[in-house]
């Protein structure tokens, strides 16, 4: 692919800047954050998605995993979406059970059950930002997580 290609690509990303739209309100949310490989760097892939659905609420791309990380990511995740009577759906990780603690949000660990069909999606989600990545092997960390962006909301439109 030539730079030309990825500079329309990369410009199309920033212009559209199209995300998954606001105001849910699910009854169940599942968290998860998963690593994923941009270039040579490991980014923090953090998701929510509406396990009734299987529509991606909002997603984060971040160069670590702390508790400051997944505070702000429940904050903006609250921000867009009724979910403060939501059931968060979350696997073992302590930052994620420390994030709901901290918001006051009702949480279980949940490794089967709702969260089957949305580890599909985190599956999903991963295998594109790979295909990404190999395509766009210069692409910032800025521009991947707007691509996410478009992508929740391209995705969401096929659910």
């Amino acid at each position: 692919m030539g730079k030309r290609q990825r500079s329309t690509v990369h410009n199309w990303v920033h212009k559209a800047d199209l995300q998954p739209e606001d105001g849910q309100n699910p009854d169940h949310v599942a968290v998860d954050e998963t690593v994923i490989q941009l270039n040579d760097e490991q980014y923090w892939l953090y998701a929510a998605v509406d396990p009734a659905t299987n529509k991606l609420l909002h997603t984060k791309l971040e160069p670590t995993r702390t508790n400051v990380l997944s505070h702000a990511f429940f904050a903006e995740l609250r921000e867009k979406h009724d979910v403060d009577d939501a059931v968060f759906l979350i696997d073992g990780a302590p930052q994620l059970k420390d994030a709901c603690s901290r918001h006051g949000l009702d949480f279980r660990y949940e490794r089967h059950g709702n969260r089957n069909s949305v580890e599909r999606v985190f599956r999903e989600v991963k295998r594109r930002t790979s295909s990404f990545s190999n395509c766009f092997s210069n692409a910032a960390a800025d521009t991947a997580d707007d691509w996410l962006k478009s992508f929740s909301f391209a995705w969401n439109q096929l659910i």
